[in-house]
């Protein structure tokens, strides 16, 4: 059996859910890995449905404990492990509060550094396997407004460069994708409606992204990509 493994999983229209029905639509047996039991479960039976191969796991990544079990527990050979986890948390510096920061932090580069761990630990005995990382464009800039995320996301982003150094010898590939805008999904129809029908038109697109992993995904080890940044046409980068 072939494995995947998507941590940070939410709702059908989120990159999350795509990704494991992309993964799932291709003969992987997907670990679908999040918070809330009813929108994993939901995910689970379309796979199913289609005919894929999945089973729904509620873990909290910055639990080191959970992490660990849910890696303990993964059957067959993981040959895809992908962190996705971490909400956007705007805020000013001067005016945060210092969990606000870490809270940040723990879900966007704590968590991450706890999967990656036990992905490579897995992948490296196999001497194969292909991690990835959703990053932003908060991975390489400093915004006014972003402090705490563009911290965990930068300090993500480096901590998988690392590792890609460390494992690339051993088999394993890592990667990591930075979405640069806003992704035309579920969370953002439902929380900002009229952001959301311009994003119809201009908003990044959640199939092309997704291509993007998979592309990642089966690059030959003659050939790798450690990192892909994602934008529109129109995106002022």
């Amino acid at each position: 059996m072939e494995t995947a493994i998507v941590a940070g999983v939410g709702a059908e229209r989120g990159l999350g859910a795509q990704l494991c029905l992309r993964f799932a639509s291709l003969g992987l047996h997907v670990l679908v890995a999040g918070r809330t039991q009813e929108k994993l479960s939901k995910i689970v039976g379309m796979i199913e449905a289609a005919g894929g191969s999945a089973e729904a796991v509620c873990v909290d990544v910055t639990s080191e404990e959970q992490v660990q079990t849910l890696f303990a527990n993964t059957p067959g050979t993981l040959s895809l492990a992908i962190y996705n986890a971490g909400n956007n948390t705007p805020g000013a510096i001067a005016d945060m509060e210092a969990s606000y920061f870490e809270a940040s932090w723990r879900v966007a580069c704590f968590g991450g550094f706890l999967f990656a761990r036990e992905a490579a630990k897995r992948m490296t005995e196999q001497g194969k396997g292909t991690i990835l990382f959703t990053g932003a464009s908060a991975s390489t800039r400093g915004k006014a407004n972003f402090g705490a995320f563009t911290a965990a996301k930068a300090g993500l982003r480096q901590m998988a460069q690392a590792l890609a150094k460390e494992c690339g010898p051993q088999g394993v590939h890592v990667g990591h994708v930075i979405v640069d805008g806003a992704i035309n999904g579920e969370r953002v129809a439902t929380r900002y409606p009229d952001y959301a029908a311009r994003l119809e038109a201009e908003g990044l697109n959640l199939e092309g992204i997704v291509d993007a992993y998979e592309y990642l995904y089966g690059q030959p080890s003659k050939a790798w990509t450690f990192e892909l940044d994602l934008r529109t046409s129109t995106e002022n980068w």
